[in-house]
């Protein structure tokens, strides 16, 4: 009895299904998926502007291999069985200020998407380039800067880094600054230029000449003997630093050192082959403080004298100053405001005894202290000195953060606009069968 009750049901429930079957009217498989259809597209649109490369593309000339590009990802998106057509739109405002959509560009993998569709749509915008053209350091006057490069000379204090190295960096940092830029090959070169010949046309006075090895200076053989380059008497080549002093001031250069101690040791590798500089480097020799003692008495025209004037002592973590700072943010350029000198100037040394002034201050002068891990000096006649006495390892920034927080050229910035600054794209999508 039980059992045949239970086949009646069944029947019955068979009979009820059936029933609606028959009479119910459902929905094509595109009506029914265009919620689905649409959300696909949105995702779509946002997968292919992930890395920007659907922005930057719908505002590429339509021949432009890009949109094949473009085509190909937004196949690899889309699931097999669906149909679809991208549009850009060019926007535009009327004098109604009323928004109005000029189509640029298309592409699609039919020729009709058939009765029922779903699309989405994206906003892209083209990003305003801006460029800052910078005045020229020098105007008609001078505004050649001379890397040292010297492929015969060695450096030290330069930790992790090479001449040549560093050279290039201040190369791609620097010189849209100058109206010149020359790099210094080898000793001869620069011997060249000490003798006031030029390299390449260049205006050789009023130059700034910017020394990448460190604690080293390149010294080239025809200035390794006296009187010029070599002191007989104490057998030291600090009489060459105050050569280069006496050069800068007939020339007026701006001599830059870019970390340490300056002109501790000289570099000739072929000429000081058998001459180390106590640590295994070997082409070097050791001038100790004599060579910057001498370097300023060089630059002050004074008489020179074999005797240690200048000293440089650990200052230990310094910070920039505000103007410093201002000029970070100015010129862009971003060092840690924090280093380590180790090779701090005595500021009364230099102040009171070779007729320097403090041009450009780059870090802060602790109270009751009397030196500073980093400045430009400038002579009351010619010739500047910046000093940096910072620890190894040297950071071009802080270099060009020196020279151009003290010759200040002005930047100006140019804006690259275009009257095509938004498109919207538009994704329409389909699925084939169903009707």
């Amino acid at each position: 009895m039980m059992r045949t009750v239970e086949t009646i049901l069944v029947i019955g429930l068979l009979a009820t299904v059936l029933s609606v079957s028959l009479f119910a009217t459902w929905p094509s498989l595109r009506r029914a998926s265009s919620l689905d259809l649409r959300r696909i597209a949105f995702t779509t649109l946002e997968t292919l502007d992930a890395n920007s490369s659907l922005s930057q593309t719908a505002f590429k000339p339509s021949n432009d291999s890009a949109w094949n590009s473009l085509q190909s990802a937004l196949s690899s998106c889309l699931p097999a069985n669906t149909v679809y057509n991208l549009t850009v739109y060019q926007i535009l405002n009327s004098s109604g200020a009323t928004a109005l959509y000029t189509p640029i560009n298309s592409i699609a993998n039919t020729q009709s998407l058939g009765e029922s569709t779903d699309a989405a749509s994206y906003l892209v915008t083209y990003n305003a380039t801006y460029s800052v053209t910078a005045a020229k350091i020098g105007g008609t006057s001078g505004g050649t800067l001379y890397l040292l490069n010297c492929s015969d000379a060695s450096g030290w204090w330069i930790t992790g880094y090479t001449p040549q190295g560093l050279v290039q960096d201040l190369l791609n940092l620097l010189s849209p600054y100058f109206q010149q830029t020359v790099v210094v090959q080898d000793t001869t070169q620069l011997a060249k230029i000490l003798d006031n010949t030029t390299l390449q046309n260049e205006t050789l006075q009023n130059a700034v000449v910017c020394n990448a090895f460190g604690e080293a200076v390149p010294i080239p053989q025809s200035y390794m003997s006296a009187p010029v380059g070599f002191d007989l008497v104490n057998k030291s080549y600090a009489k060459y630093c105050y050569t280069l002093g006496q050069r800068v001031r007939s020339y007026n250069w701006t001599w830059v050192s870019m970390v340490g101690w300056p002109f501790y040791y000289v570099s000739n590798k072929a000429a000081l082959a058998t001459s180390q500089n106590t640590y295994g480097i070997y082409g070097m020799s050791k001038n100790e403080g004599y060579g910057c003692t001498a370097f300023l008495q060089g630059l002050d025209n004074q008489n020179y004298s074999y005797s240690l004037d200048v000293n440089f002592t650990s200052q230990g973590v310094v910070s920039l100053t505000s103007q410093a700072l201002y000029y970070c943010n100015y010129y862009g350029l971003y060092p840690s405001s924090w280093q380590t000198a180790s090779r701090s100037i005595n500021l009364t040394q230099v102040l009171n005894n070779y007729h320097l002034s403090m041009a450009f201050q780059m870090f802060v002068i602790p109270a009751n202290d009397t030196r500073v891990g980093g400045a430009l000096f400038s002579n009351a006649v010619l010739g500047s000195f910046l000093d940096l006495g910072l620890t190894r390892t040297p950071d071009v920034r802080l270099t060009a953060l020196g020279l151009l927080g003290y010759y200040q050229p002005t930047l100006y910035p140019t804006a690259q606009t275009t009257s095509q600054s938004s498109r919207l794209v538009v994704l329409t999508l389909g699925l084939m069968g169903g009707t």
